[in-house]
Parts: C-alpha cells; sequence; structure tokens
C-alpha cells in the first residue's frame, strides 16, 4: 500500500466511522432535551426554570449536538476528497464550505454548553448581570427561529445546501451507494436553496420556519446512510489492490 493508497484508505475509514457516529449521536439526540417542552410556545419564566432544574440534561443534549455536527462534517469532508479526481477546485471549494459550516454551528451550540446554562442561573438567582441575563436569554432562544441563537444554525444549514450543490454531480456515478447519495444529498441542496429564496420573498411565515428548514434534513441521513457503503467498498479495493 503506497502512501497515496494509505492516504485514501484512512479518509475512508474516517468518513465511515464518522457515519456510525452520526447515527449513534442520531439516536441519543431522542433520549436527551434540547430544550423546554413547550418550545417555542414556552414562557420565558417557565423556560429559565426548566433550565436550571435540568441543566446537566441540557448539556449532555447539547454536547451530543456537537459531536454529531463535527462527525456530519466528517463524513461530508470525505466526501469531498472522493471526488477530488473527477473535479479538484469542487472538492477544494466544498472543504472550505464544511469547514465555514463547522463555525457557523459550534459557536451556539458551545453557547448552549457554556453560556445559555450560567444565563440562566443568574437570571433566577436574581444577582449581578440578572437584568442583562434574562435579555441575553430571549436573545439565544434556542426554539425560536428567528432568535441570534438558531440563526446560527440556519446559517450552518445553509452552508451545508451549498455543499450539497459543490458535490452532488462529481459524486453521481461511482457506484449504487453514490448515485443513492448523491441525488438525496442534491435534493437537499435544491430544496434548502429555495426555502430560503421563498422566506427572503416573505412566502413563509416566521413561527413555520422549523418545519418548512429542518424537514428536509432527513434526506441528510439518507445521504450519510448510503455513502458508508461507498467508504466501505473503497476501503475493501485499497487494500485488495
Amino acid at each position: 500500500m503506497n502512501n497515496s493508497i494509505s492516504l485514501d484508505y484512512q479518509i475512508n475509514r474516517f468518513g465511515f466511522w464518522c457515519v456510525i457516529f452520526v447515527l449513534a449521536t442520531a439516536v441519543v439526540s431522542l433520549l436527551l432535551p434540547l430544550d423546554a417542552p413547550e418550545g417555542y410556545n414556552a414562557e420565558h419564566a417557565d423556560r429559565i426554570a426548566w433550565l436550571n432544574a435540568n441543566r446537566g440534561a441540557f448539556i449532555a443534549g447539547w454536547l451530543n449536538q456537537i459531536v454529531a455536527m463535527l462527525t456530519l462534517s466528517g463524513v461530508f469532508f470525505a466526501m469531498a476528497w472522493q471526488i477530488r479526481v473527477e473535479n479538484a477546485l469542487r472538492a477544494m471549494l466544498a472543504g472550505m464550505v464544511v469547514l465555514m459550516s463547522v463555525v457557523a454551528f459550534i459557536i451556539p451550540k458551545f453557547m448552549a454548553v457554556w453560556t445559555i446554562p450560567l444565563l440562566a442561573e443568574t437570571a433566577a438567582s436574581g444577582a449581578v448581570g440578572a437584568q442583562m441575563s434574562d435579555t441575553l436569554l430571549l436573545l439565544l432562544n434556542v426554539s425560536i427561529p428567528f432568535s441570534l441563537y438558531t440563526s446560527f444554525d440556519f446559517l450552518g444549514f445553509w452552508l451545508y445546501g451549498i455543499f450539497a450543490l459543490l458535490v452532488m454531480a462529481p459524486l453521481y456515478g461511482k457506484s449504487k451507494s453514490a448515485k443513492i447519495s448523491a441525488v438525496t444529498l442534491g435534493l437537499f441542496g435544491l430544496i434548502y436553496q429555495c426555502l430560503f429564496i421563498l422566506l427572503l420573498a416573505g412566502g413563509i411565515e416566521p413561527a413555520a420556519i422549523n418545519n418548512y428548514f429542518l424537514s428536509p434534513s432527513i434526506l441528510l441521513v439518507i445521504s450519510v446512510i448510503a455513502i458508508a457503503f461507498n467508504f466501505k467498498a473503497a476501503m475493501k479495493n485499497q487494500v485488495e489492490g
């Protein structure tokens, strides 16, 4: 196995294991809360009380989301590597877009782990900075689709959509699993950009943003599962070759 093949093998193995972690974190996310039960409709005072009563579970839920985001980004990096022969420029641009999405996603998720629990504690205790904490908690509401917090999250998903449009054509045709992954990824990218245009044109009510923009994410799950078979086949070919 020469150095080039060895690097290919390592990246495909990295992508494959990232898929495993993505699926594992998806299961864990069903067990951990990310916000108060009533979410978007919860009263501000009730949310503060819930955050203080469920601090550990809230932090664990968002730590799991950080792992999910990083491993999904790892899958995308491995996808970008796979298309480097067909279109090196798109592969480089796709890698850059994924890196930007990591920055966009890590900011709100880190705030959920570090800042929000401290703000809730300070707001409830009435200590110095309680008024500021109360205001910041409104700005960093994790469920309101037009809060400062969720704006970063949707920026990350928009960048995923750009990534999808960059890689869908070069990825298509390598194998059946790659075709499925390319088609579902491409659909996600197209749908997300169309929804973004529709939102800017005033065609989506603010309260309905989450329903519209989070629903296409199932296409990412299908794409990730499909590409795992491609990663595994590539690893096998490199070992046998």
